[in-house]
């Protein structure tokens, strides 16, 4: 990974969260329906998708074990208010990413085209089984976060839709996949190029990208749920997704504070790929510092994602 410069951060100053502003200023030919194109890149980031034209090939991972016993109690504290539905760390854990990626844009860069973008929406995207067996299905699950949504809104949109998964058995990108996979090996072959032709110039159609996790800001994937840990992740030349957090199984650890006192705590494995090419490694390790600050006071996540992050404790 890069170590940034001066210079670079003189030149991302200006992005911010709010992608309609960006988008009214920066409307010009070159934009997509989904991002607008950043042409003010310097050379050096420029060159880049050139030397390095595959998303793959240009993946860094990073693993870090961060302590959540304040939003464990948190947790906590919320389901024994008689909510309407159970809290759970996954719950929490999306939004406080949702927040991060709110104030850290270049989170919510893509580079497609060999062109970079700085995409207009914020959409989360994650899979749920049909049923809790070895064999059950799975379906993917979208969700479009802006910078009112609350932890209360996304928790009621994951159980909701989570439900009406199983209830109902999937989504209309699953019934388009069903479909294209009934295909002849060869009219598979030529409907990919198709895929990918439209994929490069940004011309697919906005009912496949809508439900199609590699067209999201940040897939996530909740291996606690199913007692793993973090896992690497790759990512996929196909689409527009530049980040993948796989989430693993909460547990206790002893850990050494400060002050070298030992304390059991609450602590998960977080694992992240990202495309190196959309920022430098500054700017990810702090991303993860502030993702920890936000989980360490996860009462915060009540207000909407666009509230500043209290950074007091950094």
């Amino acid at each position: 990974m890069r170590a940034s410069t001066d210079m670079e951060n003189k030149e991302y100053a200006g992005m911010t969260g709010k992608t309609e502003r960006a988008e009214s200023e920066r409307k010009k030919r070159g934009d997509r329906k989904d991002g607008v194109w950043l042409r003010d890149m310097d050379g050096f980031h420029a060159i880049m998708p050139h030397l390095m034209p595959q998303r793959c090939e240009s993946e860094v991972y990073i693993e870090e074990t961060i302590d959540v016993t304040e939003m464990m109690r948190y947790i906590e504290r919320r389901n024994k208010e008689g909510l309407p539905y159970k809290l759970t760390p996954f719950h929490v854990m999306v939004a406080a990413v949702a927040k991060l990626i709110y104030h850290r844009p270049k989170l919510n860069i893509f580079i497609s085209g060999k062109r970079f973008y700085q995409r207009k929406k914020m959409t989360l995207a994650f899979v749920v089984k049909r049923k809790f067996e070895d064999e059950a299905e799975e379906s993917l699950l979208i969700m479009e976060v802006n910078g009112d949504t609350t932890l209360d809104m996304i928790s009621r949109k994951i159980v909701g839709d989570a439900d009406q998964v199983r209830k109902e058995g999937g989504n209309d990108i699953n019934d388009l996949l069903d479909k294209l996979a009934r295909l002849p090996r060869w009219v598979m072959r030529l409907a990919m190029c198709g895929f990918r032709f439209l994929d490069f110039h940004g011309w697919m159609p906005e009912s496949i990208c809508r439900g199609d996790s590699n067209y999201a800001t940040v897939l996530l994937s909740n291996l606690g749920s199913i007692k793993c840990n973090a896992a690497y992740h790759h990512l996929n030349n196909y689409g527009t997704n530049s980040l993948v957090v796989t989430i693993g199984k909460i547990h206790k650890e002893q850990v050494t504070d400060e002050n070298g006192n030992v304390r059991i705590r609450d602590v998960v494995a977080l694992g992240a790929t990202a495309d190196e090419r959309i920022a430098d490694g500054f700017y990810f390790a702090k991303s993860l510092r502030l993702l920890e600050q936000i989980l360490a006071q996860p009462q915060s996540l009540e207000e909407p994602v666009k509230m500043d992050i209290d950074q007091g404790q950094q």
